[in-house]
């Protein structure tokens, strides 16, 4: 098994360029003082000497330091791989270092199958991420280059003249992928790349792994919309584009929740409050907005809070393999005894919260009971003293994110987020997509909006237990 694939979905030229248009292209940290009004406030705030020390000790500056090490450093954090754990091993030593007992909670989960695409000669966008999915049951751990052929539709391709040596692309569909990769076999294809529907603006479709085959003598793939398109935009203007795909197994995983602890003044059996995010991220998907968004805001509190005292036991936790179905977060509450679950008063769970995209002004209370709770109610108090309560909507039934992990066993817990105002299935066009990347899809005007909330909600909730 290999690690070519999961580096981190992009080449090192086009980690050279990323680095270029960083320089140009990274949102400027946004500069206001405590007093000042927020952008997209109504009204200016009205902060206690409680929010002043956190507000004050915030830096959008060094959450961006720490995602561009998870965005761009590593990229894609597929879970259990070994992308997910140098993440999770820099988290935890981040941790280590603001002072916390920090310990990895390792947890089994299924196999993965990974694709990298390199363009032979410079022909496509080095600043997007290449990575794809691999059919488990096409041929893997090997790598083949040819001239791309694009054929059509999988159930009724227009094969041209020359197949052998070449890897053929085609528009996807599950029922047809079986004969499609066996007759582009037959006729000599070294491999394929299959290539999902357009879905409706503003989803994209995401990289897969395409399922459904068995024992394909050559390597299949699955790619995003938007490598879909950019692929096909180059076989438009030029007459050959020589691709090289490479396919990994990886086996046997583990994943790895992160979390750092601080025990409060009320001692070893006083009460909790967490402050959460999922540091994975689907493939494909540089994963800067879902969710090193939350991931980074996570540990910027984190630091923060190192210097507070509180009542309460402080818990900063990171979850792996969320996007495999909160794999993470419920192997966690599922190792909590019930004393452990009856000391929680609050999870802050925080999902995508820093997208630039200009629909997303509404800041979502997401609650998987759609009931108010404790943590609720305090960011909603903490939006109303930072002027913020116009923009805040909730709590809202939504679960699909850590948070329900929690509530399902009775936790207090909601998942907060900047989305689109018509309702919080509205994402932004880069949701799971490779332009899930700082340049294109990070605000740090949210961020650090969404740092405040939480930072001085979670307070509220720490300093005020006994």
């Amino acid at each position: 098994m290999t690690d070519r694939s999961d580096r981190s979905g992009l080449s090192r030229r086009g980690l050279l360029i990323a680095g270029v248009a960083a320089a140009t292209a990274v949102p400027v940290a946004p500069a206001w003082g405590a007093d000042d009004l927020r952008p997209g406030a109504v009204t200016r705030p009205k902060l206690d000497k409680y929010d002043r020390q956190i507000v004050s000790g915030l830096s959008s500056d060094r959450a961006l330091q720490h995602l561009q090490v998870l965005s761009e450093r590593i990229g894609p954090r597929i879970g259990g791989t070994p992308s997910e754990k140098r993440a999770a091993d820099y988290i935890a030593g981040q941790l280590d270092k603001f002072g916390y007992r920090t310990r990895l909670e390792p947890f089994p989960v299924a196999d993965k199958f990974l694709a990298q695409i390199t363009d032979v000669r410079g022909m496509l966008p080095d600043d997007l991420c290449w990575q794809a999915g691999a059919a488990p049951g096409g041929k893997l751990d090997v790598t083949v280059e040819g001239p791309v052929r694009d054929v059509g539709p999988a159930t009724a391709p227009v094969w041209p003249a020359e197949v052998a040596g070449t890897i053929v692309i085609a528009d996807d569909t599950a029922a047809a992928r079986p004969t499609f990769v066996a007759e582009a076999a037959a006729r000599g294809a070294v491999g394929v790349i299959l290539l999902p529907a357009d879905q409706v603006y503003p989803r994209r479709a995401s990289a897969f792994s395409p399922s459904g085959l068995t024992g394909a003598p050559i390597p299949v793939i699955g790619v995003a919309q938007v490598q879909k398109r950019l692929i096909r935009e180059a076989l438009a203007v030029v007459t050959s584009l020589p691709l090289r795909i490479s396919t990994a197994a990886h086996r046997g995983l583990m994943s790895n929740n992160v979390i750092g602890e601080r025990r409060g003044k009320s001692g070893a059996a006083g009460p909790i409050v967490s402050v959460s995010a999922h540091y994975d991220s689907v493939i494909g998907a540089p994963g800067a907005n879902d969710d090193g968004s939350g991931t980074v805001l996570t540990m910027e509190l984190a630091r923060v809070f190192s210097r507070i005292p509180t009542s309460a036991t402080l818990r900063f936790s990171l979850w792996g393999s969320e996007e495999q179905g909160l794999i993470g977060s419920r192997y966690h509450v599922a190792q909590l005894p019930q004393e452990q679950r009856d000391r929680h008063l609050a999870v802050f769970q925080n999902d995508m919260v820093a997208t630039s995209w200009d629909p997303a002004v509404t800041y979502w209370l997401l609650s998987f009971t759609g009931l108010a709770n404790t943590a609720t109610d305090a960011v909603r108090a903490a939006g109303q003293r930072l002027g913020y309560d116009a923009q805040l909507v909730g709590p809202v039934e939504r679960g699909a994110s850590d948070h329900q992990s929690f509530q399902e066993v009775g936790i207090a817990s909601a998942n907060f987020s900047w989305r689109g105002e018509i309702a919080p299935s509205y994402l932004e066009p880069p949701y799971h997509s490779p332009e899930d990347t700082i340049a294109k899809n990070v605000s740090l005007e949210r961020l650090q909006v969404s740092m405040e909330l939480i930072g001085c909600a979670a307070y509220s909730v720490a300093r005020g237990s006994s």
